[in-house]
């Protein structure tokens, strides 16, 4: 008598989500390697002027079962998914995500930037928002910065309108954080001046099962900056598995 051949267990659809002003070339990277052999997903954020009517807009596209990965404003979406349909995430992983509102100071300060993107200075506004100092000083910088610029171009005015407003009206989500009891990565850049390393350590901190890893030479798009580093670490994550800390 034979025994009958083992079905490969199927792994789990990866949802990503794009974070302030990207396309699907921010994750470009992992999604090779992912796509290898799982089903994977892309959200861009919309024009939504709020975290949760971001949230609200990508909410009945998400499959069954997924793990979920956000990066800065789409870890922000990512939290509000789990707060609205936590049956559907089976872990999490937050990439250079703030769980606390825009300091009140800041978003007086972006007022200017609303001005200098509806007179023609989108790439100025990219630049301010997200500076050269706030990815680590690599040769591949110029590089990162290049394809950043060019995805906030593509996108243009009225998504870089709609998600600002979302960034600077952004809830505290800490309540969330604390009642979400699934596996969980919080992962950085050592060098990222926007979502500083404590920032990732008391996100880790609120959850339950929060786990904190930190990419050394990188900064706020770690998954850009290092790559190989991110996708080695998430593909532990995914396999379920915590990565080495």
């Amino acid at each position: 008598m034979h025994d009958a051949p083992k079905v490969p267990r199927m792994k789990d659809h990866v949802v990503l989500i794009t974070g302030f002003m990207a396309d699907a070339r921010v994750f470009m990277p992992q999604i090779v390697r992912f796509g290898l052999d799982r089903p994977v997903t892309i959200f861009t954020l919309g024009m939504g002027e709020t975290v949760e009517k971001l949230a609200v807009e990508m909410a009945p596209l998400l499959p069954a079962r997924a793990a979920v990965v956000g990066h800065g404003l789409g870890g922000n979406v990512a939290i509000e998914l789990l707060r609205r349909r936590p049956e559907a995430i089976s872990r999490i992983a937050l990439i250079s995500t703030d769980p606390l509102p825009e300091p009140v100071q800041q978003v007086a300060a972006e007022e200017a930037l609303v001005v200098a993107a509806k007179t023609g200075h989108l790439a100025d506004c990219i630049a301010q928002l997200i500076p050269e100092t706030a990815l680590f000083d690599a040769p591949w910088r110029g590089e990162v910065m290049a394809l950043l610029q060019d995805m906030a171009a593509t996108l243009g005015l009225d998504p870089f309108m709609g998600q600002l407003r979302a960034m600077q009206r952004r809830p505290d989500q800490q309540k969330t954080l604390r009642k979400a009891d699934v596996p969980t990565l919080i992962l950085t850049g050592a060098h990222d001046r926007i979502v500083p390393p404590r920032r990732a350590e008391f996100l880790a901190g609120l959850m339950p099962q929060g786990c904190l890893e930190i990419i050394p030479e990188a900064g706020y798009l770690p998954q850009l900056e290092q790559p190989d580093a991110v996708t080695k670490v998430l593909e532990t994550f995914l396999s379920g598995r915590l990565p080495t800390l």
